[in-house]
């Protein structure tokens, strides 16, 4: 499968963002159709050490049942030590090159981008694609920039060719169809599926919704 097809329907959870088992979350979500995973424990109340191991661990073994890809946010030495598909990194964490250095040569390398100079550089640096956003609003990183709306989708895209991209930050299901429309290959959504009442209903819908 292309880069651009993995990052359809791209899902981030951590323990922290589900009311019930993130395992039982994360499987209803692989079997609505989710077409990549990314394990982010990050924030008030997330997993540490060896908890947060052996969560990467249990929910990379589910992603690999379901011949989706697994990625890590961020956590370089977890990545490589568990033999992550890939790594998610923001614009304050390791550069690119670095971790080129220390990983396999096959490792996905994900930056996220907020503008298109982030997005410029993050070509030049070698990235195998680009989250950008966030799009909407958002409560889930109470870190969160400015929302660059639809419009900022389309700058970025115009400035990185067909490098593939992935929209996140607030999107809801009605969202998709302009999502895709103004640029993006995919939609990335943490609580649209992990507080949906169905994770796998929430997955199969944004699935539907991206191949239409």
């Amino acid at each position: 499968m292309e880069m651009a097809n993995y990052l359809r329907v791209y899902f981030i959870m951590g323990s922290n963002n589900c009311e019930e088992d993130p395992l039982h979350v994360l499987e209803a979500a692989l079997k609505g159709g989710i077409t990549c995973f990314q394990f982010r424990e990050k924030g008030k109340g997330a997993k540490i050490g060896g908890e947060k191991k052996n969560l990467a661990i249990e929910m990379q073994r589910l992603c690999k049942s379901y011949g989706v890809p697994f990625l890590v946010n961020d956590d370089v030495p977890l990545a490589i030590e568990i033999g992550a598909d890939g790594i998610h990194v923001g614009q304050d964490d390791a550069p690119v090159a670095t971790i080129k250095s220390q990983c396999p040569s096959d490792f996905v390398i994900g930056v996220s981008a907020t503008n298109h100079n982030e997005a410029i550089q993050a070509v030049k640096d070698g990235a195998d694609y680009i989250g950008v956003g966030p799009i909407f609003a958002t409560n889930t990183k109470e870190d969160a920039k400015t929302p660059i709306g639809l419009n900022g989708i389309t700058q970025i895209r115009n400035h990185v060719g067909d490098l593939p991209m992935v929209a996140i930050g607030g999107i809801k299901a009605e969202h998709v169809g302009q999502i895709v429309e103004a640029g993006a290959d995919g939609v990335s959504v943490i609580s649209a599926i992990s507080q949906a009442e169905s994770p796998e209903q929430a997955s199969k819908e944004m699935r539907r919704l991206v191949n239409k």
